[in-house]
């Protein structure tokens, strides 16, 4: 594809037509925030903590899955931009245990990291939080969906890179969660327990049992 001229806060990047606007902007040393998106996997604009302004666009666009065009022209931190992504990241925390402490993932956990970024000391936002029974049936990994964010990251990778499909989104609204068909077990699944779910997870959904209080990351 063509190279074209695009402008990300003011400064005019070249990048290959038809690539993400996150794409181009990390290329270009701009960092836009972003808790879903892998390049290694396809982009599921799921969390929506990518968003940025594109010059002439209605709504805010998720930059990990909106292609660059000629001429376009882009700005990642107005206030608006920074409202929406705090918003985000308080409606996550709003159902989201308070186990900094002691979860395996403190230090490399990504809403950790932005809570920090964006000075969130607690969410305005008070309400019904799920309480999933922690699952530790099979023997390599735990499985804690009270900290899933539903990034979706897990079932991509099982999808894409793996070829198993042992988990998926299920069911619909506040009830969502990612489940392996049935919510059977996952010895009852086509998992093959290789750990990219657990390598991919930005949160501490997801962990190695024998790794549990021997370090973190």
């Amino acid at each position: 594809m063509r190279e074209i001229i695009i402008t990300i806060d003011g400064q005019q990047v070249k990048a290959r037509e038809g690539i993400s606007i996150l794409e181009a902007a990390k290329r270009a040393g701009i960092e836009i925030p972003h808790l879903c998106y892998r390049d290694d996997l396809t982009p599921l604009a799921a969390c929506r903590l990518c968003v940025v302004e594109v010059e002439g666009a209605r709504t805010l666009v998720a930059s990990c899955a909106y292609p660059i065009a000629d001429k376009m022209v882009i700005r990642t931190d107005t206030k608006r931009v920074q409202e929406a992504r705090r918003l985000v990241i308080e409606f996550l925390l709003s159902d989201h245990p308070y186990d900094c402490m002691t979860c395996e993932k403190s230090g490399s956990c990504l809403l950790e990291k932005y809570a920090y970024d964006f000075g969130i000391r607690k969410p305005r936002f008070e309400g019904e939080k799920h309480q999933y029974e922690i699952r530790q049936a099979n023997p390599f990994f735990e499985r804690d969906y009270n900290k899933c964010i539903l990034c979706g990251r897990c079932v991509t990778v099982c999808h894409e890179v793996q070829y198993c499909a042992a988990v998926d989104y299920a069911r619909r609204g506040f009830a969502t969660k990612i489940a392996a068909p049935f919510d059977r077990s996952m010895q009852e699944t086509p998992c093959v327990f290789c750990g990219n779910c657990v390598s991919v997870c930005p949160v501490g959904a997801l962990t190695e049992k024998a790794g549990r209080f021997q370090g973190r990351e």
